[in-house]
């Protein structure tokens, strides 16, 4: 996609972290966006940055579980601004314990945010991007925890190899179809977001949590300090803005991350069990890598 100016970007989980430097990316490109993001204050506000700087903007409160509120946001989007060009399905949350104490409502909130918020993106915005005819753009933000993945977080970690695979096939069928319309999918590792704070925005239907095993309070708290030392989220933003004008499918806004991605490949042709070691080691290696 090569032309950005008066166009129309609409971004998910746009109130805080990577979506809302999403959004503030797309409007110094002089694009216009829609914010959609279900906690409505930060919303706001994020989309009265966005006019501030004369650009104008459009916030939506969406919960990207439920199609139909995904229908109305799309909906919302062509009746403001007639059309949309870049599509941004990036709302994410996370949860933590082994895979066996995750309660159904853990893995129900996760996927449905992180995985199902996507397929819905995907089933809604696609068939309006190919109807327009002109250029368009898609970006399904997974996280490096959909190339390569530990313990402490499965329904994530499913998440988010889920969103890859969708990714992948999507395009392989726009391709087939050769539409000027192309998809990428984000994988970042450590960025410096609030997503360990999601759960204030959990709904109360599926609010049973699991509970937790020895020595999680400090793994929580070895990841939290990651995620503050990771990247800015604008950074993330400047490099997905560089993958939609190259068309890019892969986004590694961290390369350093490759190396591990390769030994994971490496080792199931080679039909080896991973190991991790300690957890202390994984995030001492984790650390070096951020």
């Amino acid at each position: 996609m090569k032309e950005f100016r008066d166009k129309v970007a609409v971004v998910t989980g746009a109130a805080s972290g990577i979506g809302r430097a999403l959004a503030q990316r797309f409007a110094r490109e002089g694009m216009k966006v829609v914010l959609a993001d279900v906690e409505p204050a930060a919303l706001e506000q994020a989309a009265r940055e966005i006019e501030a700087t004369g650009t104008q903007a459009l916030a939506v409160r969406t919960d990207v579980s439920k199609a139909a509120e995904v229908g109305r946001l799309a909906q919302a989007a062509l009746d403001k601004f007639g059309a949309i060009h870049v599509v941004c399905n990036n709302a994410g949350v996370v949860t933590s314990s082994p895979s066996w104490m995750q309660t159904v409502a853990d893995w129900e909130w996760v996927l449905g945010v992180n995985l199902w918020g996507v397929i819905h993106g995907v089933r809604v915005f696609t068939p309006i991007l190919l109807s327009q005819g002109v250029e368009g753009h898609i970006v399904n933000t997974a996280s490096m925890a959909g190339m390569i993945c530990g313990p402490g977080a499965a329904p994530y970690n499913v998440s988010k190899f889920g969103v890859v695979a969708l990714s992948e096939t999507l395009h392989y069928e726009l391709t087939m179809l050769g539409a000027p319309v192309h998809v990428s999918v984000l994988c970042p590792g450590f960025v410096n977001t609030n997503i360990f704070d999601a759960a204030r925005n959990r709904p109360a239907a599926l609010a049973e949590t699991a509970p937790k095993m020895p020595g999680a309070e400090e793994m929580e708290q070895m990841a939290r300090q990651l995620l503050a030392a990771g990247s800015p989220p604008s950074l993330v933003a400047d490099v997905v803005f560089d993958a939609i004008r190259n068309e890019r499918l892969y986004i590694f806004p961290h390369p350093e991350w490759k190396q591990y991605i390769t030994s994971r490949m490496e080792g199931i042709v080679a039909e080896r069990n991973p190991t991790l070691g300690t957890m202390e080691e994984v995030f001492s290696r984790l650390r070096g890598s951020n």
